[in-house]
């Protein structure tokens, strides 16, 4: 926009107008901003700190000159300049001044960032999937990975990743410090893994992606049953996943899970409570979501077999989502599949949690009897101990047997276990209809 365009526009309007420019480029952008960065400092935290600046150019400027043609260009090449100007502090760093100086002086250096595949040392894309990488690497510990995956990827400002996982500021701030730090001294490099370490660390990528995820589906604690926040965020990385490693079936795996998962968000809460999948009304469901939902994991089914490979973890649990989307109503769901689909799971990633889940799919299709019985084989092996699911699970099953006083205790067991404050009042919202 012009300074002829803005005439008449009241300052604070325009300023408005500009910080929000600014924070949804910097939300869009800032993980291919700070890869590019980084491929050419070669340091992760040097890189974010450059970003930043730019960022604080761009609030500074663009409310006066108004927003350019190409935001991202002009935050690439404004945090070029400025890592210029920091080498150049550095005598040692010489030769890398002259080499970054020529970059932005030819015209292929904004070529490489505009048009992905230009640019002489590989895409910008390229770049990102290096970060993705070297973020997720698994020298970090998973709080770290989390951590600092929202805040390179997820565009997420320190504060942000600290309401959304309900943890202080000052300990996400030195989570992030800290992992910065072992990225440095273990010397990780910027690179994607090749042959037998790629598989290795895409477990770790997309473990990450499915982690923020599900803290978004079902927060741990708070009173919120849902943070949709953090649900975009690892929707939008398994989909710039999906982009940059298409060969790969496990990247679809989980883009179809989480597309199919995200597709029952608004049916998930009526007036602020929570509602469960049984009794969601599915015409709410978003059927955009799950159509890509069905692409990605036609696509996940297709590259396996091109590997001669079987489905993996993340397939299979969006097959069995798949399942859900595809019954109209709750009475037509395939149990039997989704329980044949569990144990497919439980034999590929062996956890209680996958035989929990195969115990409500047996429950569902054999019977609360049948159900019940591996529920208290996993009770009697104590490795749920404390997960407020598995009472809860049992509950549900003794109500359905006619056996509310002991429901009731399950479901009062539960609550007590969760520190989720609108889960807590479902369940005891459950214990009370138990009656008993």
């Amino acid at each position: 926009m012009t300074a002829a365009d803005r005439a008449g526009t009241p300052p604070h309007a325009e300023q408005d107008r500009a910080r929000r420019a600014v924070e949804a480029v910097w939300r869009i952008e800032s993980p291919r901003l700070i890869a590019g960065l980084t491929r050419l400092v070669l340091d992760i935290g040097v890189a974010e700190e450059l970003a930043q600046d730019a960022l604080v150019a761009a609030l500074e400027q663009w409310p006066r000159d108004g927003v350019p043609r190409n935001p991202g260009a002009w935050l690439m090449t404004t945090a070029k300049r400025r890592g210029i100007d920091l080498i150049r502090r550095n005598e040692t760093l010489a030769r890398k001044v002259a080499l970054l100086g020529h970059e932005l002086e030819t015209a292929q250096g904004a070529a490489a960032f505009e048009e992905p595949g230009s640019g002489p040392e590989g895409d910008i894309e390229d770049d990102l999937l290096r970060l993705v990488f070297v973020a997720c690497h698994p020298v970090l510990s998973r709080e770290a990975r989390l951590a600092l995956t929202l805040r390179l990827l997820g565009g997420l400002t320190t504060d942000e990743v600290a309401r959304a996982f309900l943890v202080a500021e000052p300990t996400v701030a030195q989570r992030i410090v800290r992992a910065k730090r072992t990225l440095a001294k273990e010397k990780v490099p910027f690179e994607v893994p090749q042959g037998d370490e790629l598989a290795g660390r895409l477990a770790s990528v997309l473990e990450v992606v499915y982690l923020i995820f599900n803290e978004g589906y079902s927060a741990t604690a708070g009173d919120d049953w849902m943070r949709p926040g953090l649900c975009e965020d690892a929707l939008r990385l398994a989909r710039v996943l999906q982009g940059l490693m298409p060969a790969e079936p496990e990247v679809h795996g989980l883009a179809a899970l989480l597309e199919v998962q995200a597709s029952r968000s608004a049916a998930r809460t009526k007036d602020g409570v929570p509602v469960t999948l049984l009794e969601q009304d599915r015409r709410r469901w978003d059927q955009l979501l799950i159509r890509r939902g069905f692409a990605a994991l036609a696509r996940a089914d297709a590259a396996a077999r091109a590997r001669g490979a079987a489905p993996g973890p993340y397939a299979l649990q969006a097959a069995i989502a798949a399942c859900h989307a595809q019954a109209v109503r709750a009475a037509d769901t395939d149990w039997a599949r989704i329980a044949g689909l569990y144990r497919a799971l439980a034999a590929t990633a062996p956890s209680p949690v996958v035989e929990l889940n195969r115990a409500v799919a047996v429950g569902m299709a054999e019977g609360p009897a049948a159900g019940l019985a591996l529920v208290d084989a996993l009770a009697a092996g104590g490795a749920l101990e404390g997960y407020h699911l598995l009472p809860s699970v049992r509950g549900d099953l003794l109500a359905r047997l006619g056996r509310t006083a002991e429901a009731r205790e399950e479901f009062v067991r539960a609550a007590g276990l969760t520190r989720n404050g609108a889960e807590r009042a479902l369940l005891l919202g459950r214990a009370a209809a138990s009656g008993g």
